[in-house]
């Protein structure tokens, strides 16, 4: 991960002499190494990953591209740093810092300006934006346990389990895999359940005419994947079938229109008008996000997105119709943008399955 720091370096924003970095995941971002604590400063000439004695032999043998320093009085070695480097003004995650840390910080050096509104937020969520090699390596291998996750669920489904039963019978799965944990809490919901996007697993029992809709995604080294489908159960009826085959087509047009250099609203614009045509109003989230150490990163598919897309970015297509008190159905796919197309990396099949 050292090109990582690298690239921060090189583009830390104007305006600022140093950044202070505490996030989990843009620390691992930067570092390479999971860890729960300590912070990473980068300035134009130097940087520095402060980190206590818990985690200070993996750090030692794992970070590249900045000092490993190990972290006992964080006010005298920051201070020592700043001094250093002649730093007046320090850019912090506005993003993700909380106030009383940010407070915290001022107080300790009031002779120093630590700036909210500095970018260096943005320049890390620009940096994780396309994925490298390494990254791209850890995505394909979360998204191939997360296949294998649906796989094995066809299988176990059967009319009496109930969400949980699903969900915890998935993640047991997932995790004998090779999985680290959860990539989110898994979403699974069932029959007028299944009309909430974000619903929770409860202990309602799958009954024969239910759809059940299934979000969930796998973490390899801190990287995500993410990936819906929604079944049948016994039976369908003639409107399932219709809304069921509506959101399908939303995704495949909008997956063949995605490339290098279109923009984000358009690519929403294409699957929405296709639900919104005799679906209005049932559409309410954006078609899909990027995906990396968090779940839900930049750039979105989404009306108000006019960020144009690159090769090595990767992004999540989730167009859904939601009917309340019904039943609702989404598909997601996780693929790579490409200079011509995309690469998808979603296995599973599209089809309307039914158990």
């Amino acid at each position: 991960m050292s090109n990582h720091i690298e690239q921060a370096m090189k583009c830390l924003p104007d305006g600022i002499d140093a950044a202070l970095i505490s996030s989990p995941e843009n620390r691992r971002y930067l570092t390479g190494m999971p860890s729960s604590a300590g912070v990473v400063v980068i300035t134009r000439e130097k940087s520095y990953f402060l980190i206590d004695f818990r985690y200070i032999e993996a750090a030692r043998e794992k970070v590249k591209g900045m000092q490993v320093v190990l972290l006992n009085k964080m006010r005298d070695q920051l201070q020592e740093i700043f001094l250093r480097h002649g730093i007046q003004r320090i850019g912090v995650e506005d993003a993700f810092l909380p106030l009383a840390e940010f407070s915290s910080y001022e107080k300790c050096f009031p002779q120093l300006e630590f700036v909210k509104n500095s970018g260096v937020s943005g320049l890390l969520s620009a940096l994780r934006m396309r994925k490298d090699k390494e990254e791209l390596r850890c995505i394909r291998e979360a998204q191939r346990i997360t296949d294998a996750g649906f796989s094995h669920l066809l299988d176990y489904i059967k009319p009496g389990r109930t969400e949980r039963d699903i969900a915890l019978e998935l993640e047991f799965f997932m995790r004998r895999m090779g999985s680290e944990g959860t990539a989110f809490d898994f979403i699974v919901v069932s029959g007028k359940n299944s009309s909430m996007p974000h619903g929770v697993p409860t202990e309602k029992a799958v009954a024969h005419g239910d759809f059940i809709t299934m979000d969930f995604g796998g973490v390899i080294s801190g990287y995500r994947s993410d990936m819906t489908r929604t079944i049948a159960v016994g039976d369908v009826t003639e409107e399932q079938r219709v809304v069921y085959d509506t959101v399908l087509k939303a995704q495949l047009a909008a997956l063949s229109a995605i490339s290098s250099g279109k923009e984000c609203a358009s690519i929403d614009k294409i699957a929405r008008d296709i639900i919104e045509q005799d679906y209005p109003g049932c559409f309410g989230h954006g078609l899909g996000h990027s995906v990396g150490l968090f779940i839900h990163e930049e750039p979105r598919l989404s009306p108000g997105c006019h960020t144009v897309l690159g090769p090595g970015v990767m992004m999540t297509v989730e167009p859904g119709i939601y009917l309340a008190g019904k039943f609702g159905v989404r598909i997601e796919d996780l693929v790579i943008v490409r200079e011509n197309g995309i690469e998808n990396l979603t296995k599973s099949p599209k089809n309307l399955i039914v158990l």
